[in-house]
């Protein structure tokens, strides 16, 4: 049987390859250049490979790249959620289920944030909900892993550049192969 990291180089291997959904970098370059700037923020291995993994629920689907297009919310973070959460537990699971409410909120707390955002989150924020409401950014911040979404979320939105040089995969084998 096929271990969690052996998984997820072969997963990356196979579909990182594809566009990153209206953005100028693959699934894989956005994973990595968000892993690179959680490890150069110095937080722990969890909140690394739930950078590294956080969109790995549009991995999971066949849905087309241009989904949003059609007015479809993949639900991405819920399927990347139950799949993290069998194979590293909560500490990855669940910042990874919250990085997409992270930016509604994050709309709603910062009144900069919405204009730093790609136009390809733009589109994806409407089909998610729009920004929240006051009453549901303070139940986000009720959420235990609440901080470390809003971290993964900024590090999500940075992950973006044509080009960026950070390490690859295989960098973060050990990581992974130890949680």
């Amino acid at each position: 049987m096929e271990d969690r990291a052996e998984e997820i180089m072969r997963l990356m291997g196979e579909r990182g390859g594809e566009a990153y959904f209206g953005e100028p970098v693959s699934q894989l370059e956005h994973a990595l250049q968000a892993a690179w700037f959680a490890m150069k923020a110095n937080c722990g291995q969890a909140l690394v490979a739930a950078a590294l993994l956080h969109d790995v629920g549009h991995l999971l689907h066949d849905l087309p790249e241009n989904v949003a297009d059609q007015g479809v919310d993949t639900c991405h973070e819920e399927a990347g959620y139950a799949w993290l959460l069998e194979r590293f537990g909560p500490g990855v699971a669940e910042p990874v289920r919250s990085h997409v409410a992270a930016k509604r909120y994050l709309c709603h707390v910062d009144p900069d944030y919405y204009a730093r955002l790609s136009p390809a989150s733009v589109q994806s924020l409407v089909l998610q909900g729009g920004p929240f409401s006051e009453e549901q950014a303070r139940e986000f911040e009720r959420l235990p892993y609440y901080r470390d979404a809003v971290q993964l979320r900024r590090w999500d939105d940075a992950a973006k550049v044509p080009g960026l040089v950070e390490p690859g995969l295989e960098a973060y084998r050990g990581l992974l192969e130890g949680l």
